[in-house]
């Protein structure tokens, strides 16, 4: 179905913005699916002359998340242009060449290849604002691009630990992982593990049944969790599976 060809005329006829984004059904149940919309999304933001620098985050946040964000980022004197998504379609930011865009979320690597290929945005490659951590290592790249020394950063992240020190071990990973997009995220978490000389975690990208199976068989376990597609390769080789459907 050619859906660019038909939303224009649908558009025109209701007066309502459409914006198309092609994604098959099982995109929209996983995170994949928020970056196709927002890459679309990207594609009717205006366009704006300006000379001096701005700051765009992109991103699907909870209100009072990203008013946390703008709060930190107004202490180091940046003030964010605005969102993408915004919180009414009138409300889209204003894109140029001077633009600088940021993500909040590690899995919008369309959506950043949208902004710079399509849009001409400049991307701030930084960690992602996640945990204490992530967080000032976001704010402090932001910093660095738009040539402001962060204050009372370190501070604030200590004390953000120490209100969260009960809840640390039940944070789990993301699911998701592009090698460009989230460089500096991995950079970040192998200079951590330097500085807490902790040995860097093995990082599996896809899945990969075969690979899946050695590693498991290389590891040895009392018990494998698994779902169907390891339970009878596991059970051919005497290990006790738990299956998951």
């Amino acid at each position: 179905m050619d859906l660019e060809g038909i939303a224009p005329r649908i558009e025109a006829e209701i007066g309502i913005p459409i914006v198309v984004a092609r994604a098959n059904g099982l995109d929209y149940a996983f995170t994949q699916g928020e970056d196709t919309v927002l890459a679309a999304m990207a594609h009717r933001c205006s366009s704006l002359e300006q000379n001096e620098k701005n700051l765009v985050l992109f991103g699907s946040l909870p209100e009072t998340v990203t008013k946390q964000l703008e709060l930190e980022l107004n202490k180091q004197n940046i003030t964010v242009s605005g969102w993408l998504p915004s919180k009414r379609y009138s409300d889209l930011p204003s894109l140029s060449e001077n633009t600088y865009v940021c993500g909040v979320n590690p899995f919008l690597s369309r959506t950043a290849t949208t902004l710079m290929r399509r849009r001409k945005c400049k991307l701030i490659s930084a960690p992602f604002p996640i945990g204490p951590d992530g967080t000032r290592a976001w704010i402090e790249k932001i910093c660095h691009v738009f040539n402001i020394i962060p204050s009372g950063l370190e501070e604030r992240e200590q004390a953000i630990w120490q209100s969260i020190e009960d809840y640390v071990q039940l944070v789990k990973g993301i699911p998701y992982m592009d090698q460009r997009f989230q460089s500096a995220e991995l950079e970040l978490l192998e200079r951590t593990c330097k500085e807490l000389n902790t040995p860097l975690p093995r990082i599996v990208e896809k899945p990969d049944n075969y690979n899946q199976i050695q590693r498991i068989r290389e590891l040895q376990p009392d018990l494998a969790i698994t779902g169907m597609a390891h339970a009878n390769p596991l059970e051919a080789r005497d290990t006790w599976i738990y299956q998951c459907t």
